[in-house]
């Protein structure tokens, strides 16, 4: 029996369909493909065809991605694009950058292209253009960073503001920080920017160190102005400032980013010093909105917007570039190749460049609260893996942590390798240094190391050490790499760069049939959080847990009651 052809995907939104794109005759091609290539060694392919590079590499403006070391043919290629064609990915991009709904759970459209967007781009949400909103809040911006950065706003004691502490968590937390340390070459030096997440106390303590109340601001990010963790890090800092301040202060040194006016004005921010963004705006794709705020302090307006543009670029080649000269629906169908086909179940990012150490991270949220998930985006059971495990870290100390693990270890990892072609900080040969370090490990991770090789080195050995020693210094190779090539970090290319990462995101969640734009996973714990604390805090509160959750109760109970 042949497999089933695939039903209509796209269907409207009050007709839910199951998904069974891996009942498929392109899933099933995939599948066989990748058993009849499994063993081909990416050596040998590159022994065998000259033009490998120039076959499967692209380029954009300054950034560069090589994917030829990866265990792929043309005919891999081929198959994978069919595979888009039968996910209709065409289909779902147009609908993305229509403004429709494609957040069906939430009923919400997906529109952060048009937060990078300027005047004149036609973007709508329910038939209503929204440019005008979105240019008004940018505007806004601009004009109380300028304020800030000249010094014309002042605090409380009519000294001007030094310090801005982001209030933040997830979105309004990783996209900011990363952008901020990204591009400090491009930085005001007259501020010190510090960003708080963590519900532990000593994350604000650490951060407040140092500073004068009557020169720090502090943006409090939030949609909701209700995220437990960023309100009770803000109320900390309230109380902080109003141990030095009177409580009118609040409104000079407190500035939201929310979308409840209500609920900014009860903390004792003036609105006028509130700037919204909307609910098609997911929170990891935020830091394009009025979340960037302390972005566009840190580096200006004007090298903000080119960190839009930049991702404005990226957007315009993702809608309008051929799937075969398309980099986020490249970098994503090889991701879908060897998560689902070859079940590699986690992802490495290394960025070569200390700017960009907390990338990993973001794209860790990025990626994983997008795809992490066992159900379709109609609420179907996917028989399938879908989203990796991203994990990674910044270069060479990568090197000396687990490339141990990828290079002689017994699972496949694929790896993202991002560097730079030029610093900003040229200290001797060390730029050099690091480029070849990352150049290298991706040849070491394709190539390998043959017996033959291993065998010239340890020449003269006796029989019984030879035999210990050769085994344990064979390198296997075939381990899949992607360089991304950028010829410097500037905002431009930092904003290609995440676009990029946010359109393959995308591109595999239409492949696997996810809503890669909600994330019910991560309210169940607050739920049950809600539930523990004041439990903690009172004795006599009966459990009703389980009996380990309830054992962990009563021992935090009794430790704090001990002096």
């Amino acid at each position: 029996m042949h497999p089933k052809q695939p039903k209509a995907l796209i269907t409207p939104m009050t007709q839910p369909r199951h998904y069974d794109l891996n009942h498929t005759s392109i899933w099933a091609k995939l599948h066989q493909h990748q058993r009849a290539t499994r063993h081909m060694h990416m050596r040998e392919l590159f022994a065998a065809d000259p033009q490998r590079f120039q076959r499967f590499s692209l380029s954009l403006g300054p950034l560069l991605m090589d994917y030829s070391k990866h265990r792929i043919t043309e005919r891999t290629l081929e198959l994978l694009f069919e595979l888009a064609d039968a996910a209709h990915l065409k289909d779902w991009r147009q609908r993305m950058r229509a403004g429709e709904a494609i957040n069906v759970s939430e009923k919400r459209a997906v529109l952060h292209m048009a937060l990078r967007g300027q005047a004149g781009d036609d973007f709508q949400v329910d038939g209503q253009p929204v440019m005008a909103q979105v240019l008004a809040v940018r505007a806004r911006m601009a004009a109380f960073a300028e304020q800030v950065r000249s010094g014309a706003w002042l605090g409380f004691d009519g000294r001007p503001i030094r310090a801005v502490v982001n209030l933040g968590i997830g979105g309004s937390d990783l996209g900011p920080l990363l952008a901020c340390r990204a591009l400090r070459p491009y930085a005001a030096a007259q501020l010190d920017m510090r960003f708080v997440a963590n519900l532990d106390g000593q994350h604000l303590a650490q951060a407040l160190e140092g500073l004068e109340p009557a020169t720090t601001l502090f943006i409090v990010a939030s949609k909701s102005f209700t995220t437990p963790e960023t309100l009770m890090n803000a109320e900390a800092a309230r109380a902080w400032l109003l141990a030095a301040a009177p409580a009118e202060a609040v409104a000079r040194h407190f500035v939201a980013i929310s979308s409840q006016t209500e609920r900014v004005r009860a903390f004792g921010i003036d609105p006028a010093n509130m700037f919204e963004f909307w609910d098609w705006v997911g929170g990891r794709y935020s830091v394009w909105s009025a979340i960037g705020l302390s972005v566009m302090l840190s580096i200006g307006p004007a090298a903000f917007e080119d960190f839009l543009a930049g991702a404005r670029r990226m957007d315009a080649h993702f809608l309008e570039a051929p799937f075969a000269q398309n980099i986020p629906v490249i970098l994503a169908l090889l991701g879908v190749w060897y998560n689902t086909f070859y079940r590699a179940h986690t992802h490495a990012i290394m960025p070569y460049d200390q700017g960009l150490a907390r990338l990993p991270a973001y794209l860790q949220q990025l990626d994983m609260e997008s795809n992490g998930k066992r159900v379709g985006r109609y609420g179907e059971t996917l028989d399938f893996d879908t989203g990796p495990v991203i994990w990674g870290e910044v270069g060479v100390n990568s090197q000396h942590a687990f490339f141990q693990l990828l290079h002689q270890g017994t699972r496949l990892v694929p790896c993202d390798f991002i560097v730079p072609m030029r610093s900003h900080y040229p200290l001797d040969r060390h730029h050099e240094a690091l480029v070849a370090n990352c150049f290298a490990q991706t040849e070491a991770l394709m190539r390998g190391k043959t017996e033959a090789e291993v065998l010239g080195e340890l020449a003269g050995l006796d029989g019984d050490t030879l035999d210990m020693l050769l085994p344990q210094k064979l390198f296997p190779g075939n381990q899949p790499s992607t360089t991304l090539a950028l010829d410097a970090i500037t905002p431009h290319t930092l904003g290609m760069l995440l676009a990029m990462y946010e359109h393959k995101v995308f591109v595999q969640g239409v492949i696997w049939g996810i809503n890669s734009f909600d994330q019910w996973g991560v309210e169940y714990g607050k739920q049950l959080a809600r539930q523990i604390q004041p439990e903690l805090a009172d004795a006599s509160a009966a459990l009703a847990h389980d009996a380990s959750t309830n054992a962990l109760i009563a021992h935090y109970r009794a430790r704090k009651a001990q002096p």
